[in-house]
């Protein structure tokens, strides 16, 4: 037995255990009867933030390359087995992990396993993928950025934000960069990041647990580590003035992204402004949505996220405004409303209101074999350990009014945040140049 039991955390009658093999690769496992399927999933750490400057977007290349040919499944033949069992596969690449996905009936665990095993160790990296695949990425973002305005202004959002992290490029990458990726790159990229020890499988649904760690062990034991350090992250400098730009682009009113710096996930003052972004814009009768939306008449729609990164990210506050009416009126609204979270606590039945909807939209992720599986997942690979979901759990539930006016003093002031805005014109203005830009 190569495996050992590494850390455990109830769930019911169904205990969530992590394994962890001698070359580095970690199994999260939740045995789940309750249905005939199963949920298997890969997590690589690798994400755009590990991409360096001039090869930007290769953790997104690889999750199309990944679905494409190995040296024992030629082209279609993966997609093919997984459809034969009924099943479904996918994938997601973003800041701090690439994921692939596939749900199975329970019988077919080790089809899941061998599949998955084979993609780490021998995918084919010939010049025909990659231009084919390249090609498919091209396309992709000309369809997603260059001729779509929202993700346009999102690009420029975080370009302008951050000034030194990599969060300032694209998880897709810069059209440049993409056509430039050289076949050395991409073995290298492959070689550093596709190994056990940046790997971690979550099995979550109707499996056995012995069975489980069997065959993972058959089929990923004797895969060597690479045991290589990744270049370190630059460090985001403290942003002490407003930034704004502004775009000619072709729409009838303006549109505006307002990204305020906050901590990364792993803080404990994240939940909290999960709580800020919903009270702000979690429905109708929200404050900001019912002062621009319904009181003033000043935009048809508004939107507020923050971002589950690891690294200090942004809440992002996203306002589509009615014709005659400009960024600065939307602005003016907004500090009006925060000021107002500042000044006063929140009421407690708005925030029983306010917290029964984020924790129904918390715990309604986990209900299903695949929710629970990326859930677990995401906290194992962008903070070091699934157990910090439940943490956020139990944040959540403690959350106060006296936490709200604290977090909404500390983060949400004017010096810590950034404007972009899509102002209507004749012709949509190309991507600026990328410059630094001052602290």
């Amino acid at each position: 037995m190569r495996w050992t039991l590494d850390a455990e955390h109830p769930l019911g009658s169904r205990p969530i255990r992590r394994f962890v093999w001698p070359n580095g690769l970690r199994l999260v496992l939740c045995c789940d009867p309750s249905a005939p399927i199963f949920s298997y999933q890969t997590w690589f750490r690798v994400g755009s933030s590990h991409e360096q400057p001039g090869r930007t977007g290769m953790a997104h290349f690889f999750e199309h390359l990944m679905f494409n040919e190995t040296e024992t499944m030629g082209p279609g033949v993966l997609d093919r087995l997984i459809e034969e069992t009924g099943g479904e596969n996918n994938a997601a690449t973003w800041t701090d992990w690439t994921f692939y996905q596939t749900s199975l009936p329970a019988a077919e665990l080790e089809l899941a396993a061998r599949i998955e095993s084979e993609r780490m160790q021998h995918l084919v990296l010939d010049d025909t993928q990659i231009e084919s695949e390249r090609e498919v990425v091209i396309h992709e973002r000309l369809e997603r950025v260059e001729d779509d305005v929202d993700g346009f202004l999102d690009e420029r959002l975080y370009e302008l934000a951050f000034t030194k992290h990599p969060y300032r490029w694209p998880t897709i990458g810069w059209m440049e960069d993409i056509r430039s990726l050289s076949k050395a790159d991409i073995h290298d990229f492959y070689r550093h990041f596709y190994v056990p020890d940046r790997a971690t499988i979550v099995v979550v649904g109707d499996v056995d647990e012995d069975a489980a760690l069997a065959t993972i062990d058959r089929y990923y034991g004797d895969i060597p580590a690479a045991s290589r350090t990744d270049a370190a992250i630059a460090v985001e400098p403290e942003q002490n003035r407003e930034r704004r730009r502004r775009y000619t682009q072709p729409v009838q009113a303006e549109r505006v992204l307002i990204g305020y710096k906050v901590p990364g996930q792993g803080d404990p003052d994240w939940p909290v402004l999960e709580f800020v972004a919903a009270i702000l814009c979690g429905g109708p009768s929200t404050r900001l949505y019912r002062r621009l939306v319904v009181e003033r008449e000043l935009a048809t729609s508004v939107d507020a996220a923050t971002m589950p990164f690891r690294d200090p990210s942004l809440l992002r506050i996203g306002v589509n405004l009615t014709r005659h009416h400009d960024t600065d009126a939307a602005l003016t609204a907004l500090d009006e409303v925060v000021a107002e979270l500042c000044d006063r606590l929140v009421p407690e039945s708005e925030l029983d209101k306010i917290k029964n909807c984020v924790e129904t939209d918390f715990w309604a992720a986990l209900e299903d074999c695949d929710g629970r599986a990326e859930a677990l997942g995401h906290y194992e690979t962008t903070l070091g350990d699934f157990r910090r979901l439940f943490d956020i759990a139990e944040r959540l539930a403690a959350v106060t009014a006296e936490d709200l006016r604290r977090v909404c003093r500390r983060y949400l002031r004017p010096e810590h945040r950034t404007v972009v805005t899509a102002a209507p014109g004749e012709q949509a203005e190309a991507s600026p140049d990328r410059t630094e830009v001052e602290a």
